[in-house]
């Protein structure tokens, strides 16, 4: 599986993210534009001294991203609304699990290019959970299903 964050906003947040996928052997991609520098010292602190562990992509645009797709790819794109509840898609090895930016969520136009749609229940007076909390919370139950492979 691999970690896919459109357009993030947070630097603390794509830090604590590249923890998670340092600590699993996830590759992260980044697709811009970036709402920081890749050198925000917000974003290399939540990381600590992990990047050296994180192989990470970044694609200017959507468009570039979705160009470097292997065919066998799955695009499994993430809303705090919309979907299925995660726990009831069956993950597979290709799945790029995609994450909008924190402020607003995946747009629309990029929605639509979702082969599955999938969301964390909420049921409480928030919007949304946080970035690096949902992207745990999706990516453990993925590899759970998938027998947490080394």
């Amino acid at each position: 599986m691999r970690i896919v964050l459109y357009q993030p906003r947070i630097p603390p947040n794509t830090g604590a993210i590249a923890r998670t996928c340092a600590a699993t052997g996830t590759q992260l991609h980044l697709v811009g534009p970036l709402g920081f520098s890749l050198e925000d010292r917000q974003l290399k602190r939540a990381g600590l001294d992990y990047w050296t562990y994180v192989h990470v992509t970044v694609r200017e645009n959507w468009e570039a991203f979705s160009d470097s797709l292997d065919p066998e790819s799955r695009l499994v794109m993430t809303s705090a609304r919309k979907g299925i509840c995660y726990t009831e898609h069956a993950f597979q090895e290709n799945d790029h699990l995609v994450f909008g930016p924190e402020t607003w969520g995946l747009p629309d136009n990029i929605i639509s290019k979702a082969d599955h749609l999938i969301r964390i229940p909420i049921w409480g007076r928030v919007r949304s959970l946080n970035l690096a909390n949902a992207v745990a919370v999706i990516l453990y139950e993925g590899y759970r299903q998938l027998g947490f492979p080394e």
